[in-house]
Order: C-alpha cells, then structure tokens, then sequence
C-alpha cells in the first residue's frame, strides 16, 4: 500500500514562490491497483510520480511506502554519466543486493535495452531515448510490487515499443502500476483505476473511465 498524507509541492523560480503544483493530496493507493494518471500538462503528474517513487521531496506532507516501488521507468536522472551503461547497470544490481546473479542480470539488461555497442559507451554520450531504454531495461530487471511509468511506452522505435507494451502487460499480471500517459487508448489497456489532477487537487477514480470523462469536461 501506498499512502499520500496530505502531500503538497510548490517550486522556487527566479520570481520567487510558484503556484502550488499540488495541493493537500490526501490517498492511498493499493499495491496491486493500475491506477492511471490524468491530467492537463502542467497539472502535476510527473511531480506526483516522482515524489511517489522518491526522487522529489514534497513542500510538506510525505509519502509512506509499505511496498517495493520502481524509480520511474526511463528516467535517467540516477545514471552517471561518465561510466558507460553496463557499469551503471553493475552498480545498480549491486547497489540491489544482486551481485551473485550480475552476470544474468547484466545479460538481461543488455538484451532488453538493445542498444547495441553503445552499452559499453559513455552513458553522457546517449541520447534521451537510449538513456530511457537503459532505465527501463533496468526496471524491468528487478522484482518491485508497484511500478511507475511516465509516457515511458513512447519512447524508441516501433520494435521498442512493442517490448516495453508487452513487457507492461506481464507485470501487471504480477504486480501495481501507476502510469502517466496522454493517451486515452494506453491508460484504458494498462489501467482500471485513476487519479485525476485539477488545479492543485487529487480525485482518486475507482474506474479509469470516470477519470477521462471528468478530465474532459474540465479542460482549464
């Protein structure tokens, strides 16, 4: 189980406060729920995400995990980029108690990132797409009960897309998902659930089609 306690984020600019970005969001989120999150751009989905997974600290309230959750998947942030892919994915399967089984784990990364001799190269020198495949390669290595996901379906070629879909639709036989995504079409086959984002507040959805229907009919 996921619970969001009273969980509000604002941004410092050169101006100085921002607007709230979220507001109060009060949750919680089952762990084996496919819950979508929907919103305008701006509205705060990839700031709920990240302070979900614990890359982003809240202004104030917090976030209690009482499961294993992912990073999100194709996020790249946590990578360094001076050492090549495989020593990034060495460290992370080490830093995960992996270290007995590196040599499958490497063996699985490199063959689910397919990005060919680029693995042995500088991660600085990726592009956004390849960095993205690296992380979700990664991701997908390890046993987690929730797994977050930021439109990460759309990125790469076709081939790659079609892995990461199939790879989606076997974890959610075994596992949670929460899942940013702009189209209707991929949150209706991953999701059954929803939290719809609207000028600072969080509604959670037992049905995903409820969400979409509220979301478009407040467009502002």
């Amino acid at each position: 189980m996921i619970r969001v306690d009273h969980l509000a984020k604002r941004y410092r600019t050169s101006r100085g406060l921002d607007h709230w970005v979220l507001r109060d969001a009060c949750l919680t989120i089952p762990t084996h729920a496919h819950v979508g999150l929907i919103g305008r751009n701006g509205a705060g989905k990839s700031t709920l995400l990240r302070m979900i997974g614990g890359l982003e600290a809240p202004t104030r309230g917090y976030v209690e995990r009482g499961c294993r959750v992912s990073w999100p998947l194709g996020f790249g942030g946590g990578l360094q980029g001076s050492l090549s892919g495989r020593q990034n994915a060495k460290f992370v399967c080490r830093l995960h108690g992996r270290a007995p089984a590196l040599a499958d784990q490497l063996a699985f990364v490199q063959d689910f990132a397919d990005i060919g001799h680029a693995f042995d190269e500088p991660v600085k020198t990726y592009s956004t797409g390849m960095r993205a495949r690296l992380t979700f390669a990664l991701s997908m290595a390890f046993d987690f009960d929730v797994y977050l996901s930021d439109e990460i379906t759309s990125v790469g070629d076709a081939a790659f897309v079609k892995k990461a879909s199939d790879a989606f639709r076997r974890l959610t036989q075994r596992a949670g998902l929460i899942m940013v995504s702009h189209a209707e079409a991929t949150l209706r086959e991953f999701c059954t659930s929803a939290i719809w984002l609207h000028q600072g507040q969080a509604h959670w959805f037992d049905d995903i089609d409820d969400a979409l229907r509220a979301h478009r009919e407040h467009p502002q």
